[in-house]
């Protein structure tokens, strides 16, 4: 064989029997059969064989069955990202004239994209109140194909009353989507609470790390699975095996980290309801949370990510000082990492509340919370002491902070 033929076709020289703790990193566009007869374009790989990397290596379908396992789902599907599953779950349950109902403090672009592109194809996107619970049986219409439900809700962190609402919806045939990323599909039981499918942003406790997109959509039923497939196809969602061994890899310590992420925010926050500039502390553990008693009755932990409120006495302009104050904490979007993160939410959206400015999300890292709140303690100093308005030194306008 000419050398430049084996260089693109070799024998396999390595060893056989090599095993691994790790699950191998598999890239790959093109999979090779071995007859004609065998060749298929299928996304259903796990059943029918591999027909294409579109699809998922055996590294995307190893994270695909780890995470149906940890949510109790029949099958998940791996997406490049949160606002990627969204999409899926839209396309595959709405159509033109469709009637889809999500709460007001859902995540940003999910509302962004009802009031955009689904709008543009004649999909209806209607807000309604978190703590409506049952009460949502009176905004269902005739042609209400989908419900979507948060909780908690993003950033005012309210707690929805999930089954209430499985009932109602599904008295109407109708199906309920929950955003699951803020309990990682483990510290609340979307299917064993009703649940029809479960999405979560990998991208956050999973990966862990702040270094990787990645989303899935979870059923539990053969009929739902048909029908997200089909769509998922139809879309390419394509997904890195390299990001998919990450996240494999933060599968592995996530259970440890949350653990430990839950005793630091509670110490945070528990700390930030005895200050006097602070007004309301939005953590789900406490009674000051809209919701609290569904967060125990529904919940069995409570993760990283949080909000509080300053007094009247501070202004919009003292809330950024605060935020450009902090050292351990950085400025991002984003929760779920190793390193704990504040953003204020100035111009934040909710009916019948103005928060003024004055609304911070933390997101509680690994870093040791004594020395978290020795930082927020200086910031809240900082601005106590100041009496005047600082001018923001960076690029980025407040009206363009995404609702994340």
């Amino acid at each position: 064989m000419h050398w430049h033929s084996r260089l693109v076709q070799p024998q396999t020289l390595a060893a056989p029997g090599f095993e691994s703790l790790a699950t191998p990193t598999y890239r790959g566009s093109t999979v090779v059969f071995k007859r004609q007869a065998d060749v298929v374009d299928d996304w259903k790989q796990a059943e029918n064989g591999y027909s294409y990397g579109l699809y998922g290596t055996p590294t995307a379908l190893e994270l695909s069955g780890r995470i149906a396992q940890l949510e109790g789902a029949l099958h998940s599907f791996v997406v490049p990202g949160g606002q990627a599953a969204i999409a899926l779950v839209y396309f595959a349950m709405c159509k033109a004239g469709s009637h889809a109902l999500v709460p007001y403090n859902a995540y940003g672009p999910n509302k962004e994209m009802a009031q955009g592109l689904l709008k543009n194809l004649g999909v209806d996107v209607e807000p309604y109140d978190p703590l409506i619970g049952a009460g949502i049986s009176d905004l269902i219409r005739e042609n209400t194909t989908l419900i979507w439900v948060e909780s908690p809700g993003s950033v005012t962190m309210e707690i929805q009353d999930i089954p209430a609402i499985c009932k109602a919806a599904h008295e109407r045939d109708i199906m309920v989507a929950l955003d699951n990323t803020y309990a990682a599909g483990v510290l609340f039981d979307a299917f064993g609470h009703g649940v029809d499918i479960s999405m979560q942003a990998l991208t956050k406790y999973v990966g862990g790390h702040s270094d990787l997109l990645l989303g899935t959509v979870s059923v539990n039923n053969e009929s739902l699975k048909a029908k997200v497939g089909i769509t998922y196809k139809q879309l390419g969602l394509a997904v890195s095996p390299d990001d998919c061994s990450l996240a494999l890899r933060g599968l592995q310590t996530l259970g440890i980290r949350l653990t430990h992420l839950e005793a630091s925010t509670l110490e945070v926050a528990e700390w930030l309801t005895k200050q006097k500039e602070i007004a309301q502390v939005l953590h789900p553990a406490f009674p000051s949370c809209p919701g609290h008693d569904l967060w125990k009755r529904d919940f069995i932990g409570s993760s990283s990510v949080f909000s509080f409120l300053f007094t009247e006495e501070f202004t919009a302009q003292q809330v950024e000082q605060f935020i450009d104050t902090l050292e351990l904490f950085k400025i991002g979007m984003s929760w779920g990492g190793v390193t704990s993160l504040a953003l204020v939410y100035p111009n934040i959206d909710r009916p019948g509340k103005d928060y003024a400015g004055r609304l911070v999300r933390l997101n509680i890292g690994l870093e040791h919370p004594a020395e978290l709140i020795k930082d927020l303690e200086r910031a809240i100093q900082a601005i106590s002491q100041s009496g005047v308005t600082h001018q923001r030194s960076k690029n980025v306008p407040l009206d363009r902070v995404a609702l994340e």
